[in-house]
């Protein structure tokens, strides 16, 4: 088993949907690393030799961020926008849609569960 940028790649899957399974690298950054590797993209995981490995993890070590440093990449940047207290920064605070989405109706996923707020009965 392959075992890069801290992720077991999937052994009977094809090398280029495999490296997908790493953090920060999707099908075109796939494509870039077999190719700077020398790799074809149907070669499967387990016909890689522990030479094969190596190089890879070269590539990707040399030339990409990925896992451990581009989720702290990425946390930084939203914290960055919470510290500046801009309109975006707020919405990830309160945990609100940040990308203009109404709230009225949906918004589910980044609300959370529906919290019911009870009625006060009116005084007399």
């Amino acid at each position: 088993m392959a075992r890069i940028a801290g992720v077991d790649l999937p052994k009977n899957k094809r090398l280029l949907v495999a490296l997908t399974k790493i953090y920060g690298v999707g099908l075109k950054t796939s494509q870039e690393i077999c190719r700077q590797a020398g790799f074809k993209e149907s070669l499967r995981v387990h016909q890689l030799s522990d030479d094969d490995v190596v190089s890879l993890r070269s590539v990707i070590e040399k030339s990409y961020k990925v896992e451990g440093d581009k989720r702290r990449e990425k946390a930084m940047s939203v914290k960055r926008l919470m510290d500046l207290s801009c309109y975006r920064g707020v919405r990830h605070r309160r945990g609100l849609p940040v990308r203009g989405q109404s709230t009225r109706q949906n918004a589910r996923t980044r609300k959370g569960p529906r919290k019911t707020v009870a009625n006060k009965k009116k005084a007399i």
